[in-house]
C-alpha cells in the first residue's frame, strides 16, 4: 500500500508531494528540521521532527503561513469568500491582481494570494522587477478551495518557527540535533545555460555553490544537510564531498501533459560527523 501523503494548501511549481517518502527515508533522526527553501511545505507536512525552522524568501508565503499558524479558523473564513463563481472570472482576477499588489503584509494580502495562487496559471508564482505579482488567469472552470488542508497544515505549524531570510541565515541556526533540507532553484539541465544566462539569475552558479560549501562545513559540526537537485555533470561536481542518491521524477510544470517527461534528479546527503 501506498504512503498517504498530505497535500499542501498551495499550488507550487516543483513542488516536492510525490517525492516526500523517497526524501523522508534519506533525511537522519534529529530533533528539528530545518528547511530554508521551504516553498508550499510538502516535506514539512510530511515528516516527523518534534520541531521545525520553516523559511523563504518570499514574504507572501511566509506571512500566509504565519497568520495561518496564529488564526486558522478566521483565515479559512476570510479566504473562502475569494472562491465563488462571482470572482472566477478573467476581469475580476485582474482586478484583485491588481488590488492585491498595493496592500501591505497582512490578512487580507493573505487571503488574495490564496486565491490568486489557485486562479492563476499552472499554480506559477512570479513578480516583475518592480515586486509586482504578474501571474495571468488560469481559466479554470472550479478552482479547488483548500480547507482541509490548510486546518492540517495549520494544526502542524504549531511546532514551527517562520522566517523570511536568505538560507545562509537559516542554516547557521543549525544546532548538533539539527537536520537540514533544501529544495533549492534547480540548476538548468543544460550545461550551457548554467554558465551563461543561469550565471545571472537570482540564485545562480555563486549561490548553489556557496550552498554545498555551507553543507560540507555543518557536517564537519556534526550536522546533516541533504539537497535536491537535478542530476547532471554540474550538480555531481558541486556535491561531489556529499553521498548521492540519483533516481527519475516526472516533471509537472507543463501545462500540456503529453509533454512531461521524466528527468534525472538527485539528492546530495552530507551526513553529520
Amino acid at each position: 500500500m501506498l504512503p498517504l501523503i498530505n497535500r499542501p494548501f498551495l499550488k507550487w511549481a516543483g513542488g516536492k508531494r510525490l517525492l516526500t517518502p523517497k526524501i523522508s527515508q534519506s533525511l537522519p533522526d534529529g530533533n528539528r528540521l530545518i528547511e530554508p527553501f521551504v516553498g508550499a511545505g510538502s516535506v514539512f507536512l510530511n515528516c516527523h521532527f518534534p520541531k521545525y525552522i520553516l523559511s523563504d524568501i518570499n514574504q507572501d508565503l511566509i506571512n500566509i503561513y504565519q497568520i495561518l499558524q496564529k488564526d486558522a479558523g478566521n483565515f479559512v473564513d476570510l479566504a473562502s469568500q475569494y472562491f465563488t463563481a462571482d470572482h472566477n472570472k478573467e476581469s475580476q482576477y485582474y482586478l484583485l491582481r491588481e488590488h492585491f499588489n498595493q496592500l501591505p503584509m497582512g490578512s487580507e494580502r493573505a487571503a488574495i494570494f490564496l486565491y490568486l495562487n489557485r486562479h492563476g496559471f499552472n499554480g506559477l508564482c512570479r513578480y516583475n522587477q518592480a515586486g509586482g505579482y504578474n501571474v495571468p488567469y488560469g481559466k479554470y472552470l472550479k478552482p479547488y478551495f483548500p480547507e482541509k488542508e490548510m486546518h492540517f497544515f495549520a494544526k502542524r505549524a504549531s511546532n514551527a518557527v517562520f522566517y523570511c531570510q536568505d538560507f545562509v541565515q537559516v542554516m547557521k541556526k543549525a544546532k548538533k540535533d539539527t537536520v537540514i533540507y533544501c529544495d533549492p532553484p534547480y540548476v538548468p539541465l543544460n550545461k550551457t545555460a548554467y554558465f551563461t544566462q543561469y550565471a545571472q539569475a537570482v540564485f545562480g552558479v555563486k549561490q548553489q555553490q556557496k550552498l554545498a560549501q555551507l553543507a560540507l562545513s555543518l557536517r564537519e559540526k556534526g550536522i546533516s544537510t541533504v539537497i535536491s537537485n537535478h542530476d547532471n555533470e554540474v550538480t555531481r561536481a558541486l556535491y561531489k564531498e556529499a553521498e548521492i542518491e540519483s533516481f527519475y521524477v516526472q516533471r509537472t510544470i507543463s501545462c500540456e501533459g503529453s509533454t512531461r517527461n521524466k528527468v534525472k534528479e538527485l539528492l546530495a546527503v552530507y551526513r553529520g560527523k
